[in-house]
């Protein structure tokens, strides 16, 4: 582990040289030679090893953050240096922020060097007797403990699940974090009245590879009483079933419809709940989002229209099969957006105004697909249209070929942390972050461009201006 006190530089570029060197010379052994047992020891070994590693993380963490703040090198916060940085997900930087925070060195604000806010479960770290997962479970106790816990009692429990860790499997760890938890409080809270005892919660999973998605949660005794009749309704046998030419969505179901539905209670509420969707966005009162109508606005192209393959990307970052895409259009308005020979350059939609008509935020959705700052996974419906050849400030053009879709936090980067956007000529937008922030990383967003990594790279794409 590395001292507290200050190293000299070059010893420690000294250091880090040796470590390139040794796990350059480990990369290319060779294990043939070695028995079974000797092999097994050698991965027990390399375990510790990369148990212990975050705690050198920790260290230079926190020499970085007496130095400098994350909007001085042009980011938004220290897991978002950390994300672009190292290029790993906003979801692992702040996990490793957070693990450094509480398993890290600290500092008063005069400087001097304070222990970890939990120094067994650091110790434990150090010593690469426990993991992530451990130090996971640990996190999570101590983050929302069942009560109000005295200096003496977190170092006890901190000591005591660092001690359970140390020998024994996260799931053991678990189980004894909850039981530690129901000692602590076994009568549970105390009732409110005046208050909800749970707030309903709806979550809805990402999209699995047929394009389904799961989705669970819990209802409020209201959200139940308003929900539970509708379902009834538009879920009854016969109501709103898409395998009829024409669904009933009003009156009585004919016994013809009734008899021939042959979906389960479950699906039947599926359908109601589309049927209900149908009717709340095509009453017309949701108005606009973003610059954008709130329906269903799709992105596709003519050849899989016309090969009836493929799916089609909504604004909310949702894939459709090019089958429901063509039977919704069957009743929807239609914009046609044309592009010269298939380069993604719009012929002609450009406006001279400051704010993009939805047109133009159409056009955008289909060329961009969401925010174009590389890592970033907003889609377009929660995205801003941003200047990305010049600022409107500083003479930018409204013009569809000077505009980008950009989240409302990576637009704000733009200029005021020292970023810098580009227009290439194929319409794909490029992010040049500050140069603090700067390790040749990629500059466009491939997130929702993944076809763009299945061929060579343009060299001259690439460079700087």
């Amino acid at each position: 582990m590395i001292s507290n006190t200050v190293s000299d530089r070059e010893t420690v570029l000294a250091a880090y040289d040796e470590y390139d060197a040794v796990c350059a010379k480990l990369a290319a052994l060779n294990y043939q030679g070695l028995s079974l047992p000797e092999l097994l020891d050698l991965q027990s070994r390399r375990e510790r090893q990369a148990r212990c590693a975050p705690t050198v993380d920790h260290a230079v963490l926190a020499e970085i953050q007496t130095r400098v703040t994350p909007a001085e090198i042009g980011a938004k916060s220290w897991a978002d240096m950390l994300a672009i940085r190292l290029r790993i997900s906003n979801k692992e930087a702040k996990r490793r922020i957070a693990e450094a925070g509480e398993l890290g060195p600290r500092t008063t604000v005069t400087g001097e060097w304070l222990a970890p806010v939990l120094p067994a479960t650091a110790a434990a770290r150090a010593a690469g007797e426990i993991n992530g997962e451990h130090v996971a479970i640990i996190h999570k106790f101590f983050a929302k403990p069942p009560v109000r816990l005295d200096a003496e009692t977190h170092a006890q429990i901190d000591a005591d699940l660092a001690r359970i860790a140390s020998g024994n499997s996260p799931e053991i760890l678990k189980q004894c974090a909850g039981r530690i938890a129901f000692l602590l409080n076994q009568d549970g809270d105390e009732p409110v009245d005046d208050e909800p005892q749970c707030n309903g919660e709806i979550f809805i999973g990402p999209q699995k590879a047929d394009g389904t998605s799961e989705i669970r949660g819990r209802l409020t005794p209201e959200a139940r009483a308003t929900l539970v009749p509708i379902l009834s309704r538009y879920g009854a046998p016969g109501m709103c079933n898409p395998a009829d030419e024409h669904p009933c969505t009003t009156g009585t179901p004919s016994a013809e419809a009734i008899a021939s539905d042959s979906r389960t209670p479950a699906e039947r509420n599926h359908d109601a709940l589309v049927a209900m969707g149908r009717s709340v966005l095509a009453s017309g009162e949701l108005g606009e989002q973003n610059g954008l109508p709130v329906s269903i606005v799709v992105s596709t192209t003519l050849r899989e229209l016309e090969s009836r393959t493929g799916t089609g990307l909504t604004t909310s970052g949702t894939y459709l099969p090019i089958g429901d895409v063509i039977r919704l259009g069957a009743h929807a308005h239609h914009y046609l957006v044309v592009y010269e020979n298939h380069r993604q350059v719009p012929l002609y939609l450009g406006r001279a105004k400051r704010v993009a008509t939805p047109g133009q935020r159409i056009v955008l959705h289909n060329r961009d697909r969401g925010c174009t700052r590389p890592g970033c996974t907003c889609t377009s419906d929660r995205s801003q249209v941003h200047h990305a050849k010049a600022d409107f400030s500083a003479g930018g053009r409204t013009d569809i070929t000077d505009l980008a879709l950009a989240c409302p936090k990576s637009n704000r980067l733009v200029h005021a942390k020292g970023w810098r956007t580009r227009i290439r000529d194929d319409g794909r937008v490029e992010w040049i972050p500050p140069p603090l922030l700067d390790t040749g990383q990629d500059r466009t967003n491939h997130y929702w461009h993944p076809e763009d990594l299945f061929r060579p790279a343009d060299k001259d794409r690439e460079d700087d201006p």
